[in-house]
């Protein structure tokens, strides 16, 4: 069974860090292409971060570049999101996703659901001031 599992969630101060990990399971690494979206309440679904098995460098939203890094262990496969300097505007449910059988995140809509075939059920992160 195809299946992705987040964890990692929880509450930080403004300003804290944590790290996100989506593990893949019933599928390998050596082609992926895994996306972290979130939603926070009252607004819709926005992609956050692709990261793939091919692509030279990930994607990044304007609103965590430089904060958040998306990272993969291709031997426990498991993607990782680190974030830092968090604002109490992070405070979301994140969820990864993943093309299965895909090696490159979609180029010109990877930060777009309908691109995604599977989905987590996400990690609760909230952002205290």
């Amino acid at each position: 069974e195809l299946q992705l599992v987040e964890s990692g969630g929880g509450l930080v101060q403004a300003g804290g860090s944590l790290r996100l990990s989506c593990v893949a399971s019933g599928f390998t690494f050596d082609d992926f292409a895994i996306g972290w979206f979130r939603q926070a309440p009252g607004k819709e679904r926005e992609g956050v971060s692709c990261i793939s098995s091919s692509d030279s460098r990930p994607y990044y939203a304007d609103s965590v570049k430089g904060r958040f890094t998306v990272s993969s262990d291709n031997a426990k496969n498991t993607v990782y999101l680190q974030m830092n300097s968090l604002k109490p505007e992070d405070t979301a449910v994140y969820y990864c996703a993943s093309v299965v059988a895909v090696s490159a995140c979609p180029k010109t809509a990877w930060a777009m659901m309908p691109a995604y075939d599977l989905w987590g059920r996400g990690t609760r992160v909230a952002v205290s001031s």
